[in-house]
């Protein structure tokens, strides 16, 4: 078992003599980097043989992505009985909360956590599955994060963090101590949350925001201090 800090690197999937067989859904920009954080990973761990990706245009089916085969679309699983490891390279934290309940229903796939080897973390932060932490980020202690989140590039969490499902960092976001962030919150590049304050389910939270005040649910929040300028609840459906 592969352990840094107390968190295991690589999680769900058995580990044996030979690589793991990863599949990294979607083929786009996003794709492409986490193709870069696994090779990064290979070269410390050598955990990880990238099989191929997944795209829903089947017309791409045999093209390639930066060396990687596109294996074809999300059939590609139910056509496949053989253990196989998953990522969601998909930065929309709903499409990637419909990509994970389809492909969950799928006893042969696991979705490992990806963390870059200069993530920084300490042995106080627990984890669900499929979580991707990208280079140069920095949790620190009594953190929770469920499944499915995107941590980018050169993020921070402060101390005793909470955070729900299919949340998604942009690059260089600050997240103080004693934050909440419920399911499926979007935060762009550059914004911070000051401590104790929390982020509703499924709001978004824009480029360079400051937030000071807690954001309500299924909202969109802009500028320094964030303000709230959009409302999409309803019942707890969007609209």
């Amino acid at each position: 078992m592969l352990l840094q800090n107390g968190v295991r690197r690589s999680m769900d999937c058995e580990e044996n003599m030979d690589r793991e067989k990863l599949v990294i859904i979607g083929a786009g920009g996003f794709s492409r980097e986490i193709f870069w954080l696994v090779e990064d990973i290979n070269s410390v761990y050598g955990e990880w043989d990238i099989i191929g990706c997944i795209d829903d245009d089947i017309s791409k089916k045999g093209s390639m992505v930066n060396h990687i085969p596109i294996l074809g679309d999300m059939s590609w699983f139910e056509n496949t009985l053989s253990p196989v490891c998953a990522a969601i390279a998909v930065g929309d934290s709903v499409g990637r909360k419909k990509i994970a309940d389809k492909v969950m229903a799928l006893s042969h796939v696991s979705f490992p956590n990806l963390i870059h080897p200069s993530v920084r973390l300490s042995k106080y932060v627990s984890m669900g599955h499929g979580n991707i932490v990208c280079c140069s980020s920095v949790l620190t202690v009594n953190i929770t994060m469920e499944s499915f989140n995107i941590i980018n590039l050169n993020c921070t969490i402060g101390h005793d963090v909470s955070m729900g499902s299919f949340c998604t960092l942009a690059p260089s976001v600050n997240i103080s101590g004693n934050v909440r962030l419920e399911d499926g919150c979007s935060l762009g590049t550059n914004c911070c949350i000051i401590p104790h304050k929390s982020v509703g389910g499924w709001s978004v939270i824009g480029a360079g925001a400051v937030v000071t005040s807690d954001i309500a649910p299924m909202c969109t929040a802009v500028g320094v201090p964030a303000k709230e300028i959009k409302n999409s609840y309803a019942g707890g459906e969007l609209i």
